[in-house]
């Protein structure tokens, strides 16, 4: 019979700050722009604005030619990585996770095969690496080129093999704040000038060593060993990060988060350095023994995110930031709208017009007048920040048309 799980019971609401704390919501923090997108493990960046709004409500005096100018210094790029969709990281993150992430690209890959027939993969790796270290391509560009040299396969399967085979990053001027551009890829070694390759352990190393100067040679079991350290080692370290910027967490939580499965053996490793809690459903949670929990009534302030923040993507159990009777209300189809936060959860929706903010709420507010008057301080804040000098009102009104009207 599987152990049930102990630990004191962490409620919705504990989650919830917890989470928030971590996430930089509960007050902006003074780090730096680098450093916030560090902690966060990325910025979810489908479109180019997420990562500024992102930022603007998480961090103290963040303008967004910060963020710009690290994408522009190669500092910061846009690649995709976690559950196969593009994001900002860091460089280094960019380096590391993409080859991390590799099995789920390597699934969806699969989904193409049938397109892919008579098709060399890793022949068309090299060739698509020639092609956009040669000079950046946009996918159009990439497919057509491909397609010279395979024209019987589908030619959105050859571009899609080259996207899911490589660590291609967007170049800029895409990316950038008021200028952006269409998406033009390379690889991220040739944009960033280092390898993909996770940094091996000490531990790994060490092993190789001994068993070379043990016979004189890496033997295939050293090498296997080694690379199964590495492994391990950075799923490990990609645990660790996850709990300190989304934790307390499930070990589906941060498969959710990854995109990737057959993470719990991770966890199991870490147990030892681990705190566990329950969920109210009883589910295990795991979490960093130095990590913020804070009190559950401590005040979470109105904040404004954008489309696809990491904050509502990144856990099996969503209940910590959406209240069940709002699940779904930030997305319709394939439309995704930016969201707010009052009291720390998901409480309406928000677009910008040509002259407006137009606020959305899911019901009238629960602090009544106060609320609307922190909601809307809230709004004139973030305008000040990301569009300074432009005159906008902030108005409450409908972001979501109903259907039939």
């Amino acid at each position: 019979m599987k152990n049930q799980p102990s630990g004191p019971v962490l409620r919705t609401r504990a989650l919830n700050r917890a989470t928030l704390d971590r996430q930089l919501l509960l007050r902006r923090s003074s780090r730096s722009a680098k450093e916030a997108v560090a902690h966060l493990v990325g910025l979810q960046a489908q479109n180019v604005r997420p990562p500024y709004y992102a930022l603007a409500a998480r961090l103290d005096g963040f303008a967004p030619e910060q963020l710009s100018g690290l994408m522009a210094d190669r500092e910061v790029v846009r690649i995709v990585t976690l559950r196969s969709t593009i994001h900002t990281h860091t460089a280094a993150d960019a380096l590391t996770l993409r080859p991390w992430v590799q099995p789920a690209r390597t699934r969806e890959l699969a989904a193409f095969r049938k397109g892919l027939a008579g098709v060399d993969l890793d022949r068309l790796a090299a060739l698509a690496r020639d092609l956009v270290e040669a000079e950046p391509r946009t996918m159009a560009g990439l497919r057509e080129a491909l397609r010279a040299e395979w024209p019987d396969a589908d030619p959105q399967s050859l571009a899609v093999a080259a996207r899911c085979t490589l660590p291609l990053v967007q170049v800029t001027p895409r990316g950038l704040w008021g200028r952006s551009g269409q998406v033009a890829l390379t690889t991220a070694e040739n944009w960033l000038g280092r390898p993909t390759e996770p940094a091996p352990a000490a531990e790994a190393t060490d092993a190789a060593d001994a068993a070379e100067a043990a016979d004189g040679t890496h033997t295939a079991d050293a090498a296997d060993a080694a690379d199964g350290t590495r492994a391990a080692d950075a799923t490990d370290a990609a645990v660790l990060r996850y709990l300190a910027a989304f934790g307390p967490a499930s070990v589906r939580d941060m498969q959710t988060w990854a995109g990737l499965t057959r993470l719990g053996a991770a966890f199991e490793r870490l147990r030892p350095r681990l705190l566990t809690f329950r969920a109210e459903t009883g589910t295990e949670l795991f979490d960093l023994p130095d990590a913020p929990r804070p009190d559950p009534a401590t005040p979470a302030p109105p904040r404004f995110l954008p489309e696809f923040d990491n904050l509502l993507l990144s856990h099996a159990d969503r209940t910590r930031v959406v209240r069940p009777e709002h699940h779904g209300r930030a997305w319709r189809g394939n439309q995704a709208y930016r969201t707010l936060l009052v009291d720390g959860f998901l409480a309406g929706v928000w677009k910008l017009t040509e002259d407006a903010l137009v606020v959305e709420t899911f019901g009238p507010p629960r602090g009544g007048a106060a609320e609307r008057t922190a909601i809307l301080a809230e709004g004139e804040r973030m305008l000040a920040t990301l569009h300074p000098g432009e005159r906008y009102d902030v108005r409450f009104g409908t972001v979501v048309a109903q259907a039939g009207r």
